[in-house]
């Protein structure tokens, strides 16, 4: 049974999990599914951004299913750990833009995959947490290092610590969200809003996103010296003369 829905509209592929009754909670075949998914999107030159949801209006991701869970030991646990990982790994080094519509509860492994996509917009029931603690347990899919990079360490060390749930409107106000919308709305807002983005050049979209997946995992200078090198080499390409032409003869770029 297919586990992902994929749906292109205006250059955007909409990948939604289809789990609705286990509110999408991630096995084995949805885990291997949604990153194949990613990695064919990515591919795909007619795709210019991604959109990661969740069917129904419950649940965005309910995290890990908690019946593999039950029957890990030390070397399954450790698998099934680096194939979370090799999926945020996925999202979070897209050359293309990756947004989360969170549209209800993002728990675990579900907040983990959210945190993983360059923009999170949410919905107004939408929950966030980490709760593995109260299992005895800690995120595994990089929850303990890209959390810190989020909201700070303080408001991480609360997440992680307590197992505790948060609305979207504290995950707002935390910088864990970027916006919130109705239940209603929030795929067509998420719509909208990539669409506004991809009106910008398309090259300087990924150098910019390339720039700044450096400034996380790098030090300061080796991201500087990306930097400059992308800006320079961005001078020899028709976008950026076509954006400074535009901008000088007041009109609007004409991107490829």
């Amino acid at each position: 049974m297919k586990m992902i829905n994929s749906i292109i509209k205006n250059n955007i592929c909409i990948l939604t999990i289809e789990r609705e009754k286990a509110l999408n909670a991630m096995n084995y075949e949805t885990l291997h599914e949604l990153n194949d998914a990613l990695k064919t999107s990515i591919k795909d030159e007619s795709i210019r951004a991604i959109i990661i949801t969740g069917s129904g209006e419950k649940s965005f991701i309910a995290g890990a299913d908690i019946k593999i869970m039950q029957n890990l030991d030390k070397t399954k646990a450790y698998e099934f750990s680096k194939l979370g990982q090799n999926l945020t790994n996925t999202i979070e080094n897209s050359s293309k833009l990756v947004i989360a519509a969170v549209n209800g509860f993002a728990l675990g492994g579900g907040c983990e995959i959210s945190l993983a996509c360059h923009l999170r917009f949410a919905s107004e029931n939408a929950k966030f947490s980490q709760p593995e603690v109260k299992l005895g347990l800690i995120p595994g899919w990089g929850g303990t290092q890209r959390l810190p990079k989020i909201v700070g360490k303080s408001f991480a060390l609360e997440m992680i610590l307590s197992g505790e749930m948060i609305d979207s409107k504290k995950a707002l106000s935390l910088g864990l969200v970027n916006g919130i919308f109705s239940n209603e709305t929030l795929l067509n807002e998420v719509l909208l809003y990539t669409d506004k983005i991809l009106k910008n050049g398309p090259k300087a979209l990924e150098s910019s996103l390339l720039c700044i997946q450096k400034s996380i995992n790098s030090q300061q200078e080796e991201g500087m010296e990306t930097e400059a090198k992308l800006f320079a080499k961005s001078f020899q390409s028709k976008e950026t003369n076509e954006g400074i032409t535009a901008f000088i003869e007041k009109r609007t770029p004409k991107f490829d």
